[in-house]
């Protein structure tokens, strides 16, 4: 038997699609024990997220952290699970339905947007295998992560690849690696903070808090820290701020080697007991608010920075679907479709062609 899918349903009057498939990390299905263990399992034995030899990492996985820390995570999904669902996914459905609007508003054309997760349901098989049942013949992919890592943005393109392996007609391709450094992203960001401001007063300082990883990793060749640092400087430039008013960190460590520092949690702790008594805390390397922004940041280490003698703890929520989150992301991948989208009538012209051709030749219709 082959081992390609079956993809027999061609038309040659069929307009073609251009699929614009976003992806972030991923989520449980619902916030019970066996889901999140699930969720667990697939998580974390991803190769590019624990760079470990894989039988040693198999009897760690399944011998202690799948049997301990799904019921603690559960407890954590629950405190932020809504009744629309998993905050991150609900988020996602919100920002690429805005995404669709926006582009065929401005592009015009068979644009289609589909979201997926890395990790668990909507997979990102079942993302790309929607798009082709609508004619995708040209895919762009955007990984919702600013800053690229190859724990995240290699390991999406890495999925992509093994779905794509399985099919007989290949589309053309585009992958955005990263958009840490645009201007409209950075601007947005600014503008969340500016309009936090606003409304709830300035803090003695901002923390910028990135998503760790492994120190061996940057040491390797990972980016990762270098991106975080432009970004976090970046948009301490467009904020006006100056040196001590604001501090870059990273958060969400797992296990016990080094990470890359300084750790959010040690500054928090580190600067209430320094008398810093007000703090606004911003997560930019996360598109869309989930577990680690709204149960780690705006609830552990708030009573962190509480509980070691700070007065005053702010999150600023994430971009989400935020209009000019949306702009933002609408102007990136307008720039990376640039010769794949053309004119309406001309490619209906173009198809009547094609198919009139097709039936000289004695293809069905």
């Amino acid at each position: 038997m082959s081992r390609y899918q079956d993809e027999s349903e061609f038309r040659h009057d069929a307009p073609p699609c251009t699929g614009v498939l976003l992806v972030n990390l991923g989520t449980p299905e619902s916030p019970d024990t066996a889901a999140v263990r699930r969720y667990l399992a697939e998580f974390l034995w991803d190769p590019r997220l624990v760079e470990m030899p894989r039988p040693l990492w198999w009897t760690i996985l399944h011998g202690a952290i799948l049997r301990l820390r799904p019921a603690r995570l559960a407890r954590a999904y629950r405190s932020i699970w809504s009744e629309e669902g998993s905050p991150l996914l609900v988020i996602g459905e919100h920002l690429q339905a805005a995404l669709q609007r926006l582009l065929e508003a401005r592009i015009g054309g068979r644009v289609v947007t589909a979201l997926a997760m890395r990790y668990g349901q909507p997979s990102i098989e079942r993302a790309l295998d929607g798009l082709r049942r609508q004619g995708m013949r040209r895919l762009l992919v955007l990984p919702l992560y600013p800053q690229y890592s190859a724990t995240t943005t290699a390991s999406v393109f890495d999925e992509v690849t093994r779905v794509l392996q399985q099919w007989r007609w290949l589309p053309e391709l585009r992958f955005v690696l990263c958009y840490h450094d645009r201007p409209a992203y950075i601007e947005a960001l600014a503008n969340s903070v500016r309009e936090h401001w606003q409304q709830h007063g300035r803090a003695q300082r901002l923390l910028m808090s990135f998503h760790g990883i492994p120190r061996r990793y940057f040491a390797a060749g990972d980016p990762y820290y270098c991106a975080c640092q432009k970004t976090a400087r970046l948009l301490a430039e467009k904020l006006g701020l100056e040196e001590g008013q604001w501090q870059l960190t990273f958060q969400s460590r797992f296990g016990r080697e080094e990470w890359l520092q300084p750790y959010t949690d040690y500054t928090l702790r580190s600067w209430a007991r320094q008398g810093i008594e007000s703090v606004d805390v911003i997560c930019p390397g996360f598109s869309a608010d989930c577990l680690e922004t709204l149960e780690e940041i705006a609830q552990q280490d708030r009573e962190l920075f509480l509980a070691n003698g700070g007065r005053e703890y702010r999150y600023i929520a994430a971009l989400n679907d935020r209009p000019d989150h949306v702009e933002a992301l609408a102007r990136l991948i307008e720039t990376n479709l640039q010769g794949w989208v053309g004119d309406g009538a001309a490619e209906q012209d173009r198809l009547a062609g094609c198919l009139e051709r097709a039936r000289a030749l004695g293809a069905p219709d």
